[in-house]
């Protein structure tokens, strides 16, 4: 009877204990929902969590066991309460930026965690070290937040972890290891297959004992940091690895000879560091299709004759590695090869590209070396670059060969199935199967492709299949998918842009769609294929939207209780929308008529103005000085409009080269047919560029209105835009000093446009695409498709909507439609702090403007920006005036415009700190005492069509 009782009195402590637990679950739970902000709306029902009501909760016997709450919009911090749940296998916060302060150390009491993903979001502070209680954990990414500090040692700990993603944070010290005193690091971690550690500020060398011969890794990712030392040779025993990444390091001394033991690895980069010794010699890496060596200081040696035997290879960097003799033409017949570049280097001889190069090669370039000769071939689509050799160098040379080419973006975008695209309202999209949606979307990051051309669509179909056929597999509510705006971004990283559309005919995915497709992307569940290896998806909130979706979008696939009055009400409300709508949709109709009844004269915006004095003054262009050309005119300097002569494509269209009679450089600028977006520019670039004459301020020679064709005039501006030369793709060295004079032209140009110019004008997309630099660099602005003249009614704003690029628009204007000088003041901070950094304003989610204010420390030198300021730049002691510059850029980004300094303010400031180091700001070369005139002679000039055209990263929504 007793052993009963007992046995009675277990079961009983048992079932007080599941519900004290379970009790614990409900209250951990609504502790999160009173933390975090834009929490689910069925989150606020009294409904037991665990029964299915809420969304992103999932429970096995009424304990919590996943949350996964991807892509909600939720703001706050992640409270200690999180601790609680024991039962806990999968927490996934990813793309929830709102969520920022530290991660609490109390994660490491979650024992069963397998799965954590916190990627994309706003976490800071360091990672607690009882991360390395986890020891279930299997899955572990914090890539893409603000964590800094010091790689935990105790995530040696982690030895069933398969995944580690520390990527793209601010970590800083040594990769830790074991050692007597600390007997754990990441070389326990012999089951991992992925480091991904790259894009932070590791220091120290690469520890030897890191790598093992019992390791599985597959992904080594460790670029973009600061470390030292030399490559040690123990990376040789993981011949598993598939992709090495450690470029853009300090990394010196020899590579290992024994790096050929890796006979797996598809990709590597050593590129950008402080290599020595002789070039690697990669024979036997017979899978390798990315080498980049670049900006090495190798021994002086001949192009490697292993290069040929490697068949796999589609791409070979080489640039500035030392290389001298000639190019063996055998390497050009290597079968899949697409891109190579063994520019800056010492190669002589003749360049002979073999009878029978491969189908897939589409650049060579061998810019800046001591080629005296070209065998050429008519056959040859190859584009190859010999500028800064000497065969280029004699007088009268004007082979397609010894000019810059531009690389133009990829045109690509899922094609449609065979259906009429749909014109949608709101926020929705036409999907490819031509439905109205609003899609799921964000950025692929590739960080290690196989390929290196942009231009081959057929791979991105490939990935479109393969996604779709996923995303089917898994029976997610998917009808199609879009990629499109293929590109590689600063880091070399391939970009592309993810739109995911509902299935069933829904307007919008409901909260668990995107949950699900949120936690798809996160844990990596896709795989891409061979071609594309590792990613990062970096989404874009979707809850953002969810406010502007109606209330059915939201509670679909739910049950919820109504009552009559609820109904009642419900159907009032309905009523009275569709009534609202029906108004809506006969004021459209009637619009639309008027538009259709206009478009003929908007397709042509004062052709037939110019020939008839009876038309409208304000049709009419205001044209003071510039010239009138005949199309057969402009033929005649453009060689016909010859494909040599084209210098670049845009939306407007394409831009040509070409020579007037007396000798001057033009560009010509040739509009599409029957482009009305195109001929709206034209007027407004025309009527504004003919009244505005200033030395940095672009020049309009004349137009043509001839024979249909609607074409623009310009001076040729040799040295292309101020991006190309931060990026480095125009080969000049932008020093402190250059860079002080280029952003005072600049001032002066928009100062002149506020001023002095008859109206002022207001710019409205000033950016460092729209800044070009003319053969002594000096800043010229450029690009008025965009641009409002203030009128004597328009004293201090003009009412728009809104138009502009992401990241250097002012928010004042976006949010209020109202277009002020002080506008064109907030875009011009953006471009002072991308001057000093040679950063996008918008990378990988993170905002310059924050960026910098994050990282500045007033009492330390330079503000302790030395983390972000672009190297080239110069030495700290080179930098005089660089705080003060700092200064006045973040004044010209303050949020509302009466705090902003006029243009006028800016050029005296500019002037001042010119003067404080040493230069004149009078003279117009943009030489400096540290770069001579003869260096900027000799840096080569780079032709830009966004002189021309609208680029890409332009936001019309007007």
């Amino acid at each position: 009877m007793g052993a009963k009782v007992s046995q009675l009195l277990v079961i009983i402590c048992l079932m007080i204990s599941m519900i004290s637990a379970q009790n614990a679950d409900i209250a951990t739970l609504q502790a999160l929902k009173n933390a975090w902000q834009n929490t689910p709306p069925n989150w606020d029902n009294d409904q037991d969590p665990c029964s299915g009501s809420w969304d992103g909760i999932t429970c096995t016997n009424d304990r919590v066991t996943i949350i996964k709450l991807s892509s909600m919009g939720l703001n706050g911090m992640l409270p200690e309460n999180i601790g609680q749940l024991t039962e806990l296998q999968i927490l996934d916060l990813s793309y929830n930026k709102g969520l920022s302060g530290p991660l609490t150390s109390a994660i490491g009491d979650l024992k069963k965690l397998t799965t954590l993903i916190l990627v994309g979001c706003g976490f800071s502070g360091p990672i607690p070290d009882t991360i390395g209680n986890l020891e279930s954990l299997v899955f572990l990414s914090l890539n893409s937040n603000g964590f800094t500090g010091q790689i935990p040692a105790s995530v040696g700990n982690l030895t069933n972890l398969y995944w580690l993603d520390l990527s793209a944070n601010k970590l800083i010290g040594t990769i830790p290891v074991s050692n007597l005193i600390m007997p754990v690091g990441l070389d326990k971690l012999t089951r991992a297959k992925h480091f991904h550690l790259g894009d932070n500020q590791l220091s120290g060398g690469i520890p030897p004992k890191l790598f093992n011969s019992s390791m599985k890794l597959i992904h080594l990712l460790l670029e973009n940091n600061r470390l030292t030392g030399t490559i040690p040779s123990t990376l040789g025993l993981v011949t598993s690895l598939q992709v090495v990444r450690l470029d853009r390091n300090l990394l010196r001394g020899n590579v290992p000879s024994n790096i050929n033991s890796l006979i797996n690895v598809t990709e590597m980069f050593l590129s950008n560091n402080q290599l020595t010794g002789p070039i690697p010699d990669l024979t036997g890496m017979n899978v390798l299709n990315y080498i980049d060596l670049s900006n090495n200081s190798f021994d002086q040696s001949n192009v490697p004759s292993w290069l040929s035997t490697i068949k796999a290879l589609t791409t070979i960097k080489m640039q500035k590695t030392n290389l001298d003799g000639e190019v063996p033409a055998a390497l050009f017949s290597i079968p899949q090869l697409q891109n190579v570049d063994l520019s800056n280097n010492l190669i002589n001889g003749t360049l002979n590209i073999s009878s029978n190069p491969s189908s897939e090669l589409e650049l060579v370039d061998l810019r800046s070396n001591l080629i005296a000769d070209f065998t050429q071939r008519s056959s040859y689509r190859i584009n190859v670059t010999l500028v800064g050799n000497p065969i280029c160098m004699e007088s009268g040379v004007t082979d397609k060969f010894c000019t810059v080419p531009i690389e133009s973006p990829s045109s690509y975008s899922t094609p449609r199935n065979e259906c009429v695209p749909l014109s949608c309202g709101l926020n929705l999209v036409s999907s490819p199967n031509c439905h109205c949606a609003l899609p799921y979307t964000g950025l692929f990051f590739f960080k290690a492709p196989s390929f290196s051309s942009i231009g081959n669509f057929s791979i991105y179909n490939s990935l479109r299949d393969s996604l779709m056929a996923f995303f089917q597999r898994t029976n997610l509510p998917v009808d199609s998918v879009s990629l499109k705006n293929p590109r590689r971004d600063v880091d070399d990283y391939l970009v592309i842009e993810l739109d995911v559309f509902p299935s069933g005919g829904n307007p919008e995915f409901n909260r668990t769609g995107v949950l699900e497709i949120g936690f798809a992307l996160s844990n990596q569940t896709f795989k891409p294929g061979k071609e594309f290896n590792t990613f990062v998806f970096i989404h874009e909130n979707y809850a953002d939207f969810f406010p502007e979706i109606s209330a059915t979008a939201l509670t679909r696939g739910t049950k919820h209780k109504s009552s009559n009055a609820g109904i009642i009400v419900g159907s009032a409300i309905g009523g009275c929308v569709l009534v609202l709508l029906l108004v809506l949709a006969g004021i459209y109709a009637f619009r639309q008529k008027e538009r259709a009844e206009t478009t003929p004269q908007q397709s042509q915006p004062f052709v037939a103005a110019l020939g008839d004095p009876t038309s409208d003054s304000d049709i009419v262009p205001q044209l003071k000085g510039a010239r009138s050309f005949t199309f057969k005119e402009l033929q005649n300097y453009t060689n016909n409009f010859s494909e040599m002569n084209n210098i670049g494509k845009g939306g407007y269209g394409m831009v040509y080269k070409g020579s007037l009679p007396n000798g001057q450089l033009i560009a010509v600028k040739r509009a599409q047919k029957g482009s009305s977006q195109g001929g709206l520019e034209f007027k407004t670039e025309i009527e504004l560029l003919s009244r505005v004459h200033h030395k940095n301020v672009v020049g309009l020679i004349g137009f043509c209105l001839d024979q249909g064709e609607q074409m623009l005039v310009y001076e040729y501006i040799v040295n292309g835009t101020l991006k190309d030369s931060l990026l480095g793709r125009s080969g000049i060295r932008l020093d402190w000093m250059r860079r002080l004079k280029i952003a005072l032209g600049a001032a002066r140009g928009l100062q002149y446009l506020h001023n002095h110019a008859d109206p002022p004008v207001i710019h409205r997309d000033v950016k460092t695409n729209n800044i070009l630099l003319d053969q002594r660099l000096v800043a010229k602005v450029a690009d008025f498709g965009l641009s409002k003249p203030l009128s004597d009614a328009d004293t201090t704003h003009v009412t728009t909507q809104v138009k502009g690029t992401m990241g250097y628009m002012d928010p004042e204007y976006y949010m209020t439609q109202q277009l002020t000088e002080k506008s064109d003041t907030y875009s011009f901070g953006v471009v002072m702090l991308e001057l000093i950094t040679a950063r996008n304003p918008i990378m990988k989610g993170r905002y310059i403007v924050r960026e910098v204010k994050e990282a500045m420390n007033k009492n330390e030198e330079l503000y302790g920006l030395h983390d972000i300021l672009d190297p080239i730049i110069g030495l700290s002691n080179q930098l005089k005036g660089l705080e003060r510059f700092v200064d006045l850029a973040l004044r010209c980004v303050e949020d509302t415009g009466n705090q902003r300094p006029t243009m006028s303010e800016i050029v005296k400031e500019l002037e001042s700190i010119m003067e404080l180091v040493g230069l004149d700001p009078n003279t117009d070369s943009a030489s400096s005492t540290c770069a001579s005139y003869e260096e900027v002679s000799k840096d080569y000039p780079s032709s830009n069509d966004s002189l021309f055209s609208r680029n890409e990263g332009s936001l019309p929504m007007e």
